[in-house]
């Protein structure tokens, strides 16, 4: 071992940049294999990456790797990850704060509010270094960017120059993180006898999903709108519903139909929309017609066109003023899985699919306006995500001076780029610059960046964190993790469920995503057969996030 230890750092010499480089991708190699590794059904997920990171640096020791690479690594990694989850999150953040999303939040910060107190017991109490009682925080709820901020505050506001201590405790508590979120979802299921198949049903009658916009031919035989423009017409004068074709009993030919077009009793309508709105449309035109008007009017073509291109951002289909210009109807917008009708108060938003009807030639010529460009979709906008992570850092460093504290908070590396990121992705766009990021761009580097933090981390805290584990007090902190694992929980789960009446599904969504953890959200799913944990996930994630980050600061400043 020796021999290949000597041989090993003459090619690569200590504290240089090169073996510094090498060290954290072999990290990061083994220990997403690490991570990858299930049993029953449970994996350390990317944890696993810190704790190769923690073998790595206690085989090299602390000297051999360069200080300045470790800490760049360790900062721009949190960074990019912290980033990617604001953009992500940003578009349906204020959305979850609405109906259902309030409650689950309050559950949520409960349940971070409850890990604060008992961080604060197990220091005071269990006689645990606040500096050590942090990371059990930290690991104990499974969430890195409150662990790179506590690490932040200890070193620039307590002076300590480094945060292994925090890292030890972090690593001894991040398993039973893990775990003790899985555990008590089977518990629940246990105690309350869960009958999967009825709570779907329940979330089903709960949440009925939307329908999709139906399509109907209606004949005009209300004598009250005959010789009136569609526009002047009760209920498609709202915007809901759409008008795209009309038959005119006259002279039998299908044109396309817009607010100002004139009609007749006898002519026949194809309506677009809601079908609640189609329905009271058709109480005020008069009965459905069996007349095919899409078969009828071959000469007009029906295209979808991707939105693009930034000019036109943010505005209404009626400012595009698509029917004057191309002589267009457009008849829905497709964000997502979910159809909108064109009205007024839809916006068009990067990536957004206009359904349009007209000539051929002349829905060419809008796509052009419009973009249409899924290479452009696919690409990122990549200046704007170094102005966002730009802006973040500055948001970041800004100190909030709270009474009580010894020094201000800040939002840190960790918090002030998930706050650019949710504002500016909800902005979705600002001129010319677009806050939009494609799925895989997302993941990619939120994959990265999370791998160089938490190898980072690990290769420099390796030797603090065993002889923590094995000649300190390193079983009786994970006795101390537990407990901030598993009695928030336990309790705000309980209220939830008896008093709230939350189905288990969602009570899976809310316990995996008050302790930001996707392994468990990963397993909620697969228990569940079902996208409600996914969604209950999603609602509070953001605000947790914020919490997280923001206490861990708070427990350092206030206790250390």
């Amino acid at each position: 071992m020796h021999v290949f230890r000597d041989w090993f750092f003459s090619l690569l010499k200590p504290e240089s940049v090169a073996l510094t480089v090498f060290a954290l991708c072999v990290v990061a190699v083994l220990g997403l294999a690490l991570g990858a590794l299930r049993f029953r059904g449970v994996s350390l997920g990317i944890g696993g990456v810190l704790f190769a990171g923690l073998t790595f640096g206690h085989w090299l020791g602390d000297k051999a790797l360069s200080e300045q690479v470790i800490e760049f690594s360790r900062d721009f990694g949190l960074i990019l990850f912290v980033y990617t989850i604001g953009a992500q999150a940003g578009p349906g953040f204020l959305a979850s704060l609405r109906k259902q999303g309030l409650p689950l939040n309050v559950a949520a910060a409960s349940i971070v509010l409850l890990g604060v107190l008992l961080t604060i017991v197990v220091c005071k109490v269990g006689g645990v270094p606040m500096e050590s009682a942090v990371g059990l925080f930290a690991g104990g709820t499974t969430n890195t960017p409150s662990l790179a901020a506590a690490g932040q505050a200890l070193r620039e506001a307590k002076g300590f120059s480094s945060s292994s201590s925090a890292v030890a405790g972090y690593a001894i508590a991040y398993p039973f993180g893990i775990v003790g979120i899985i555990l008590t979802m089977l518990l629940f299921r246990s105690i309350f006898k869960i009958d999967l198949d009825r709570e779907a049903k329940i979330i089903a009658e709960r949440n009925p999903p939307a329908p999709p916009l139906s399509r109907v031919a209606l004949e005009v035989t209300n004598p009250n709108i005959d010789g009136r423009a569609l526009l002047q017409i009760p209920v498609a004068d709202r915007g809901e519903v759409v008008i795209s074709r009309i038959l005119h009993k006259v002279d039998g030919v299908v044109r396309i139909a817009y607010p100002e077009t004139v009609v007749l009793q006898g002519d026949i309508l194809l309506a677009v929309g809601p079908p609640d709105a189609v329905e009271d449309l058709k109480m005020v035109v008069g009965g459905e017609s069996t007349v095919d008007l899409v078969s009828a009017s071959k000469q007009f073509a029906m295209k979808t066109i991707l939105i693009t291109r930034k000019e036109v951002l943010g505005r209404t289909v009626d400012e595009l003023n698509l029917d004057h210009r191309y002589g267009l109807r457009a008849t829905r917008v497709r964000r997502g899985d979910v159809e909108l009708p064109p009205s007024p108060g839809v916006r068009l938003q990067f990536g957004d699919v206009l359904t349009v009807v007209g000539e051929e030639e002349s829905a060419k010529a809008a796509s052009q306006h419009l973009g249409n460009s899924v290479k452009q979709l696919n690409h990122p906008q990549v200046v704007p995500i170094f102005i966002g992570i730009a802006l973040g850092v500055i948001l970041g460093s800004i100190p909030v001076a709270f009474p009580g504290l010894p020094a201000p908070v800040k939002l840190g590396l960790a918090g002030g780029p998930l706050a650019a990121a949710l504002i500016l992705s909800r902005l979705g766009h600002l001129g010319p610059l677009v806050w939009y990021m494609p799925q895989s761009a997302n993941l990619a580097l939120r994959e990265l960046g999370i791998c160089l933090f938490l190898a980072s981390v690990g290769v420099k805290s390796g030797g603090h964190f065993f002889h923590t584990l094995t000649d300190g007090p390193g079983l009786y902190w994970l006795a101390c993790g537990a407990v901030i694992t598993a009695v928030p929980l336990l309790l705000v789960g309980f209220v939830a469920r008896s008093w709230m009446k939350l189905d288990f599904m969602s009570l899976c969504g809310l316990l995996a995503g008050s302790m930001t953890d996707p392994p468990a959200l990963q397993f909620a799913g697969a228990v569940t057969q079902s996208e409600s944990p996914g969604i209950a996930y999603a609602a509070v994630y953001p605000l947790v996030m914020l919490m997280r980050v923001l206490a861990a600061q708070v427990l350092v400043l206030a206790f250390v």
